[in-house]
């Protein structure tokens, strides 16, 4: 079982609360129900694979060229406050060989407040290689690559979104 995720604090900032948050609901989302296997697949044809967990939904929609199937992971969770719901993709081999000609996840049910897009991601004592802020771009609801700027690139996708909630 999983260590409980919680805020430090009371009422920390966003940018303190963010990092941490990726992390712990990483670990949580890891050991538990939250991680699908899925291939992405070269041809130049545009896929997607979903995943949900109650309210919340993430989609990973792509088109790829080059090389063979790989085999990716999708992880998503919720804090135990019920306050962020994470969204990973990734290739746990570290760098993905196929030629990205698009990409974009798309969040449903909360609002993205930090996403991060690599070109490689941590795997036999490499580390992940964060893609330009260029490449990519983030709303609300969706991070996507950046027509004309995305380099081809991409191993892993990391997403926080702040989930609604009433204030008492």
């Amino acid at each position: 079982m999983a260590a409980p995720c919680r805020r430090s604090g009371g009422g920390g900032l966003w940018a303190a609360l963010v990092p941490a948050a990726v992390l712990c609901l990483a670990a949580r989302a890891a050991e538990e129900p939250g991680t699908a296997h899925f291939d992405v697949r070269p041809g130049g044809e545009v896929h997607s694979f979903s995943r949900s967990l109650g309210d919340y939904s993430c989609t990973f929609t792509y088109s790829a060229q080059g090389g063979t199937n790989e085999q990716w992971e999708m992880n998503i969770g919720v804090s135990e406050d019920n306050l962020l719901f994470s969204c990973s993709v990734w290739r746990p081999q570290g760098k993905s060989y196929l030629f990205f000609t698009q990409f974009k996840a798309e969040v449903k049910g909360a609002k993205i407040e930090h996403a991060m897009a690599y070109s490689q991601a941590a795997a036999g004592g490499q580390s992940d290689v964060p893609l330009k802020q260029e490449e990519f771009e983030m709303t609300e609801t969706t991070v996507s690559h950046r027509e004309g700027k995305f380099r081809f690139e991409l191993s892993k996708l990391m997403i926080v979104a702040k989930t609604p909630h009433d204030e008492l």
